[in-house]
This record gives structure tokens, C-alpha cells and sequence, in this order.
């Protein structure tokens, strides 16, 4: 058995969401933590944060030490995360320190200490008791004074005094460069025992923010850049895809597709715990599918959740009226909830962290996306990539049956790029396609991937009426129907032609 090494350290859970699963358990306890980012990482977030926290979750009192904004701008910054800061001050459970005007401009060039700042913070600790301390930010000081000789050993002695009184503290500084020194001055790193990076990359016209522990003195945390948000009435979010590990519990347990020729394909339904892929060209019937799958679970008394983020509900009800299902009486009696957004209302981690509060809230017996593709556009490759690892885990972990639809590129096949990023972490894939026919365009079906199941290995034909989805007989004597370079013989569109009867309507052939 391997043991962990400087597993003897404490460590201080910080409350942020996300935050503590990377650093195994939070922050070093006792010691200081510089927190660097470039303007707009939400560093004094950050600080705030880790106080709020400890008041709103262990009733642990905090000290604000503010170098930069006034008391009363950090007060008013912060009311829209929820945070009654007032309250806090005349409950005994957070205490500020202003030291926006250090000093006068007169003395900036002469000898100083920081001997009096550090009085009023310790003063300010053993007032209110404190446990946790925020420094915001290192930055300023360097500005006021120019000896930065001097301010280095200032900031060991505020530094070591603070770890004296056993607070776990957090500084925060400025960097330039998102990929350069930590900090601006190369000084403010040397001072803290931890180093926690926040970033606000820019790439390809997408913002994407990230956090990285860079170091633990004497113990252990996971390494790498995770992506977080900033939301209202919440603060920073970080969504550790370390977190997702292959844990999840695997059932036997069938579900019906909506479709039971569908079903007989996959060899008897999918996994209630499965994630389904459906990609296909546009107008594939890749909406009629997730529309079959909701009245599918309806019909067996589960509960569905229609995530739509390409058509809005009223296009949806529409639609799946026209095919004969009725979405408003699923609606009606609670087994159905429709959510259509535009992706560009936001990022993807807010995504991420909305559809798992709506699954927690509606708590679903299966969640159909349509479609990951346009969610795709708004961010980058690793960014949507993370989103779907993290979705997939927490849909299984929920043990959730779920169901993406994804958009090739060409009409009569191809690999489409979201396909390419997701298809390792699907457990099913279903291919809709196009076929041309002497001139006419035709729909295939075929199960490429099937975790756990035999599965049918033949490509159908994929019908769509006024009654929904039919799945016909194989395509015979025709090959490349997949790559999109196939042929056949003149007798397979007599054979399909028949399939219709003079209305139009599809008639389902002899076994």
C-alpha cells in the first residue's frame, strides 16, 4: 500500500465550490496563500469568498485587509453574490482593515515599515477572533513605494506574524501575462507558502477562465488548469474534471428508446444508465428521435428533461404534435420539462452548472441534448470537451439515461468534430444518414456502438411520417452507405418504393 506523503498537514476547507476537491481538502491550514490573476480573474472574488464561506458554512469569523477599493466599494461589489457583508460586521463575524491610503504621497521616497498595519490586523484578528484573513492586494503597496527590498521583508514579518496567530491567510496579486511571471513585481510569490493562478484566457475570440493550484508547500494537490465561473448569488464555481473518476455503477436494467423496432436494433432498449449519441446530417430526424425517447419514457411513467438548444419550446410542442405525441399532456402531468435556450446567452461551464441544477431540481428519469454541436460553437475545443466529460459524469453518477444529438457536417456522411470529441465517452451511437436513390433522398439507421449488448449490425431504412419514426427493412445489395460513397442495384428503389402505400403513409413489412 502506498502511503501519501505529508499527509500530516491540515488542511482548511475554503467552501468554494470545486476548489477544496483540487487541492485535497482546501487550503494548507495555518499558512498563507497567494492567489495571482490578471485583471478580471476575480481575484478579490476570491478573497471574499473564502471569508464569506467560512462564515456562511463553519462559522468561522475572517479579516479583510483591503490595499486597493474602499471598504464601502468591496461592501457594494459584493452584495450581488449574496454576501450581507454589513450584517457580518455588526454580528462580530468579519472585520475590515482599510489600508487604501497607507501613507501620504509626501513620505513615499523616505524609510517605512509596515509595523503599524500589522498591529491593526492583529488587533483585528484577536477582535473577532478570527481563523481566516484576506489580503487585497499586494499590488497597490508596490505602487506607494519603491524599495522593494524592504517590502519583501515588510511582507515576510506581516506574513510570518499572520501564521504566528494561526490564521490561514489568502494575498492576492496582479500578473501581466497569463502564461508568464506569477506576479507582477516577482517578489509576492516568494512570500506565500502556496501559489493559486487564476487565468481569463482569450482564444479564438472566447473567453475562457481557469484556476491552477502551482504549489502546496509540504503537501499534495492536483495539478493542471480547471475551468470556473463567476455567477450571481453564487461567486466562483470551479468544475474539477478530476473529480470525474470511473466509479459509476453500471445497470442491467433496460429502457425503451420511444422507437420498438429501435429497440429490437439495440437488443432490447438502452441501458438506464447509458449515454446515447445520435449523429446525423441536418433534417436526419436527430430532434424526432429525442422526441421519441421523451414520449418513450413518458409511456413507461418516467419523468423527462428536453434540454433544446437550437429550437425554442413552441417549435418543439409543434413538432412532436405533427409526429402524434402530446408534449403539453406530458407537461401537464409533471413528466416532462422543456428547457430552450440560446447557447450564446452564456458560458459553457454556466451551462454546465444550470442543467445540473435542473436535474437536481427536476430530478429526471432521462435527459435528452439537442444539440451538443451548437453548444460546441461557443467555446473551445478543450473547454466543450471538458463540458461533456463533465455532463456525462454527473448524468451517470445521477443514474440517468442520456441522449446527444450531434450535426455532421456533410449530408450523406462523415465525422462531425463533436462526434469526434465525445464518441470514447458514449456508451451508444446511433448514425442517421442520408441515401440517395435514383434521385431521390432516402434515411438510413444503424447502432455503431453498444456498450455491454449485442446490438444489430444491419442499416435501415429510417422513415418519417405524420405518425413519427418507422425503421424499416436492411438496405440490400448497397454498400457505403456510412462514408456516404455507396452503391446499389436497380431493384432496391422498387423495393422501397413499395414500402409506401398512394397516401403516402408508411406500411411496415413482413418479417
Amino acid at each position: 500500500m502506498t502511503t501519501l506523503p505529508h499527509a500530516d498537514i491540515e488542511k482548511l476547507a475554503t467552501g468554494i465550490p470545486g476548489f477544496d476537491h483540487i487541492g485535497y481538502g482546501g487550503l494548507p491550514k495555518g499558512r498563507t496563500t497567494l492567489v495571482s490573476g490578471s485583471a478580471g480573474t476575480a481575484k478579490t472574488v476570491f478573497a471574499c469568498q473564502f471569508l464569506a464561506e467560512g462564515i456562511l458554512q463553519k462559522q468561522e469569523t475572517g479579516v479583510f485587509v483591503t490595499f486597493e477599493e474602499s471598504v464601502e466599494d468591496v461592501r457594494r461589489n459584493m452584495r450581488g453574490f449574496g454576501w450581507d457583508i454589513s450584517a457580518w460586521e455588526a454580528a462580530g463575524h468579519w472585520q475590515f482593515v482599510d489600508a487604501s491610503r497607507l501613507v501620504e504621497p509626501s513620505i513615499i521616497d523616505g524609510d517605512f515599515d509596515l509595523g503599524g498595519l500589522l498591529a491593526r490586523i492583529e488587533h483585528a484578528v484577536r477582535t473577532v477572533n478570527a481563523t481566516r484573513v484576506s489580503l487585497d492586494s499586494l499590488g497597490a503597496i508596490f505602487t506607494q513605494f519603491s524599495n522593494t527590498a524592504i517590502i519583501r521583508a515588510e511582507l515576510f514579518r506581516i506574513a510570518y506574524a499572520l501564521k504566528q496567530l494561526g490564521v490561514t491567510t489568502v494575498m492576492t496579486a496582479e500578473r501581466v501575462e497569463e502564461y508568464g511571471a506569477i506576479a507582477r513585481h516577482g517578489i509576492e510569490e516568494f512570500v506565500a507558502d502556496n501559489v493559486v493562478i487564476l487565468r481569463n484566457v482569450l482564444e479564438s475570440e472566447k473567453r475562457r477562465r481557469t484556476i491552477e493550484v502551482l504549489k502546496f508547500r509540504g503537501t499534495l494537490h492536483r495539478k493542471g488548469e480547471y475551468p470556473f465561473t463567476v455567477l450571481p448569488n453564487q461567486g466562483i464555481i470551479v468544475i474539477p474534471v478530476a473529480e470525474i473518476e470511473l466509479k459509476q455503477r453500471s445497470s442491467s436494467i433496460r429502457i425503451s428508446s420511444g422507437s420498438p423496432e429501435l429497440d429490437i436494433m439495440c437488443g432490447g432498449g438502452f441501458f438506464r444508465d447509458s449515454v446515447i449519441l445520435v449523429s446525423g446530417a441536418t433534417g436526419t430526424g436527430k430532434t424526432l428521435l429525442a422526441t421519441h425517447f421523451m414520449a418513450g419514457g413518458f409511456a413507461s411513467g418516467e419523468r423527462g428533461l428536453l434540454l433544446a438548444f437550437e429550437e425554442s419550446r413552441e417549435q418543439l410542442f409543434r413538432n412532436a404534435s405533427g409526429w402524434g405525441i402530446d408534449f403539453e399532456a406530458m407537461e401537464r402531468e409533471n413528466k416532462l420539462l422543456v428547457h430552450s435556450v440560446y447557447p450564446e446567452i452564456a458560458g459553457l461551464e454556466d451551462h454546465l452548472i444550470e442543467i445540473e441544477r435542473i436535474i437536481k431540481t427536476f430530478q429526471p428519469h432521462r435527459v435528452a441534448i439537442d444539440s451538443l454541436s451548437a453548444l460546441e460553437r461557443i467555446g473551445t475545443i478543450r473547454g466543450f470537451r471538458e463540458f461533456v466529460i463533465g455532463l456525462t459524469s454527473f448524468i451517470k453518477q445521477q443514474e440517468i439515461a442520456g441522449l446527444y444529438t450531434s450535426t455532421t457536417p456533410s449530408l450523406l456522411g462523415g465525422t462531425s468534430i463533436t462526434e469526434a470529441h465525445i464518441s470514447t465517452i458514449t456508451d451508444t451511437i446511433i448514425l442517421l444518414r442520408y441515401v440517395e436513390l435514383y434521385g431521390e433522398m432516402h434515411r438510413s439507421i444503424t447502432v455503431l456502438k453498444m456498450r455491454g449488448s449485442m446490438h444489430e449490425k444491419n442499416i435501415r431504412e429510417f422513415i418519417i411520417d405524420s405518425t413519427g419514426m418507422h425503421i424499416g427493412e436492411p438496405f440490400r445489395d448497397i454498400s457505403g452507405i456510412i462514408s456516404g460513397n455507396f452503391t446499389q442495384i436497380p431493384s432496391e428503389i422498387e423495393r422501397i418504393r413499395g414500402l409506401f402505400n398512394e397516401d403516402d403513409t408508411f406500411t411496415t413489412p413482413n418479417a
